[in-house]
């Protein structure tokens, strides 16, 4: 019974989660509508079947509470053609203004951005910051950072050949990217002179899971977050940083130098979740944030079935002068959410072996 609650729970906080991230993105899209006079048929939060539903006196629009809590969505008359005469023509949005279109398309992911800065300041101000550069504070006694010649406030400048500009990125590489057994540092020491120092990793396999670690024994400098202006200042750098590593990611992906089982899916985040029931509110937060990053730079890329599918569409309306075939454009979307919901379940059954 206890395991049965604990999972439970773990389902409750992910919708939770969930449910905020996706409210403000759909609200984002959904203020913008409005405020561009776009005629909304509905605002609904989950997925499936209605639970509960009731419609604006005002404004008629039907806001709705689905029975699946996860997703959401705005629906709008005419988002790629005019598919409704009983509204009129200037109230649907294909026939808006091309910057009001794409401010509209744009305006759930400028939301969730929002959103994760917003969070990073205030856990900042509460917690302090991490490690943004990757300037070394010390190497662990008894690793095999500390029997190599890295010293504190050595900077790392490269990892195996790849660039690093953040604490964030070199872990990519670290934990990713490699195929032999010693990695080679380029680091840049207090006098200014560079050095490439090679490391070999002690491998750590947990008796429990089967996993394998990697351990460098490098501590890594935390930002001086002692003030608002620091914290702030911290909070747009551990956003760039985190979309700067998503960027590379994908990248990664797209030229096969990180496989699939990097990434995580519905299962994979119920993990990552589940973990701030033992950490508290901290944890939670900074999930949040980071889980929120991840839905607005998701969404903006140029791939159909996301809204940045539906702003490169808009961009090659502009460039050519014409609206994209609708029917055409339509039928890309589908592919599209079709491509995501089949990578959904192959990256799902990956999360679901590591489990065992």
């Amino acid at each position: 019974m206890a395991s049965i609650g604990l999972f439970l729970l773990k389902l409750l906080l992910l919708f939770l989660i969930l449910g905020i991230i996706i409210l403000v993105h759909e609200f984002g899209h959904f203020i913008c509508a409005k405020m561009f006079g776009v005629h909304i048929y509905e605002f609904s939060i989950g997925m499936g079947p209605v639970i509960h539903t009731h419609k604006g006196k005002k404004d008629k629009i039907n806001y709705n509470i689905r029975l699946v809590p996860i997703g959401g969505f705005v629906s709008m008359a005419g988002e790629v053609y005019a598919d409704d005469d009983k509204v009129k023509k200037d109230k649907l949005m294909c026939n808006k203004k091309w910057y009001q279109r794409l401010i509209i398309l744009v305006a759930g992911v400028v939301n969730n951005f929002i959103l994760a800065i917003v969070i990073l300041f205030v856990y900042t101000l509460i917690w302090g910051g991490g490690a943004i550069t990757p300037i070394i504070d010390k190497t662990v006694e008894g690793t095999p950072a500390a029997e190599s010649n890295l010293q504190s406030n050595d900077e790392i400048i490269s990892i195996n050949g790849y660039s690093v500009h953040s604490w964030d990125k070199a872990q990519i590489i670290l934990y990713y990217k490699n195929n032999s057994d010693t990695y080679s540092f380029e680091v840049k020491h207090e006098d200014g002179t560079k050095e490439t120092i090679k490391i070999k990793p002690e491998i750590i396999k947990d008796e429990e899971t089967g996993t394998e670690n990697k351990l460098f024994g490098i501590m890594i400098k935390e930002a001086d977050t002692s003030n608002i202006f620091k914290a702030f200042k911290y909070s747009i750098q551990k956003f760039n940083s985190t979309v700067s590593s998503m960027i590379y990611t994908i990248w990664g992906l797209m030229s096969g130098k990180i496989g699939i089982s990097a990434l995580s899916g519905p299962v994979g985040i119920y993990e990552v979740v589940g973990d701030s029931l033992n950490y508290g509110v901290k944890y939670f937060l900074y999930i949040l944030a980071f889980l929120s990053i991840n839905v607005g730079f998701i969404n903006i890329l140029p791939f159909p079935a996301f809204d940045g599918g539906h702003v490169l569409f808009l961009i090659i309306e502009k460039i050519k002068g014409s609206p994209v075939n609708a029917k055409f454009e339509s039928t890309c979307h589908l592919i599209g959410f079709i491509l995501v919901f089949l990578l959904m379940i192959i990256v799902t059954i990956n999360d679901i072996i590591k489990l065992f």
